[in-house]
């Protein structure tokens, strides 16, 4: 599979039709939904989050919220999309179409904030060469409470 992050939309349709033949799954208006919505908004969706977005953004669409949790599921399985978890209360997913960043995630609301700081990139590469191993990837998710938070817990 290509890089996401490098695909035009009209491009990483042909990789999902592609990965859905390869599973014997049919291409659907439903399942191209999803892929569009998840391409063309940069934020973190529960599969809650996500259908009724859907809903709201195409009301005529006959889908049910088991269609967004199978193809969620498929896209994150095939690398197509990834998840953050939390806990009981489920997971956020996103496209895998952004260049490499990492997490700040608030344990009281749930916001995400992605970031990106090349001294970490090159401490984990030395970490990593110390401890002779090849990093192919890494997933890193600081969790803590926004300011956002820590101010309504102040009041």
């Amino acid at each position: 599979m290509k890089k996401l992050e490098k695909l035009s939309y009209d491009q990483l349709l042909e990789e999902f039709k592609a990965l859905l033949k390869q599973n014997s799954l049919k291409f659907t208006s439903q399942r191209e939904v999803i892929l569009k919505t998840l391409y063309e908004n940069q934020d973190h969706f529960t599969p809650e989050n996500l259908y009724l977005l859907i809903k709201e953004s195409y009301p005529d669409l006959n889908i049910g919220i088991t269609t967004v949790y199978r193809t969620l599921n498929l896209l994150e399985e095939n690398n197509f999309a990834s998840s953050i978890s939390f806990g009981v209360l489920g997971k956020k997913f996103e496209l895998n179409n952004k260049s490499h960043h990492d997490h700040l995630i608030c344990q009281n609301c749930g916001k995400i904030v992605e970031f990106h700081n090349e001294k970490i990139e090159q401490l984990q590469q030395e970490i990593a060469n110390i401890h002779n191993f090849k990093l192919n990837d890494h997933l890193m998710q600081l969790y803590g409470i926004c300011k956002k938070c820590q101010k309504n817990m102040e009041s």
